[in-house]
């Protein structure tokens, strides 16, 4: 990739930024203060360009790395290099971008799943959680979901924050999508209370695990 190329994207992203878009970023760990829509179509513009995301990976800047994640071809990435992106990955956004828009529809994704949910980097094994919570909804055969209910039950409320989230995604996602597990995951989730006073807006569903099964399982069966 020529410089001039990448040398006026990156003039792009930081004509694109605003101190008190950082500001608010900053206070959930992301380090850029580009308006995602903006970034988008920054993003839809140049359209995939493999080189080019692989350069802009590796400038370190958040605001790059979310645009180069918009404009790779997943596909391409090899298991070692996404294991080690996913640890490069300092800021929230891009590590949730990294699973949802590149890992998830890599070859290697179950691969990684399975070593991610096991790693003693807690960042690290949340990204094996969320991965692990996709499998639940899309392709749950030969998953072991009385386990995963057993880690879950001994595991979660001592867990942090992020790694916490994601094994409460994954009660969830059991108790909602799976009926003969759904009231040991309901009786889980109200044992351990885990996000069970989390501020949830009005019209949102609240992410206490209990509530957010019966919400959806309701929903399904008016549909």
């Amino acid at each position: 990739m020529s410089g001039t190329v990448m040398d006026a994207v990156m003039a792009e992203l930081s004509a694109l930024e605003e101190p008190k878009m950082r500001e608010a970023n900053e206070k959930r760990g992301d380090d850029h203060g580009v308006n995602l829509s903006r970034l988008r179509a920054v993003a839809k513009r140049l359209k995939t360009q493999q080189e080019l995301a692989r350069e802009l990976w590796a400038t370190d800047d958040t605001a790059a790395r979310l645009l180069a994640l918009l404009i790779c071809r997943p596909k391409a990435f090899e298991r070692e290099e996404l294991d080690a992106m996913l640890r490069q990955a300092r800021a929230p956004k891009v590590q949730d971008w990294m699973v949802n828009y590149v890992v998830k529809k890599s070859p290697h994704a179950e691969e990684l799943r399975v070593a991610w949910t096991a790693d003693p980097d807690l960042v690290v094994a949340s990204a094996g959680w969320a991965l692990t919570t996709e499998r639940v909804a899309k392709k749950p055969e030969g998953l072991d979901l009385s386990g995963l209910l057993d880690t879950i039950e001994s595991e979660m409320s001592d867990a942090p924050d992020r790694l916490q989230w994601a094994m409460n995604h994954t009660l969830a996602q059991i108790g909602i999508e799976h009926a003969e597990h759904r009231s040991r995951a309901i009786d889980i989730g109200e044992r351990l209370e885990v996000l069970k006073d989390y501020p949830t807006p009005a019209n949102c569903t609240s992410p206490f695990a209990p509530v957010w099964i019966n919400e959806m399982v309701s929903r399904r069966r008016g549909a």
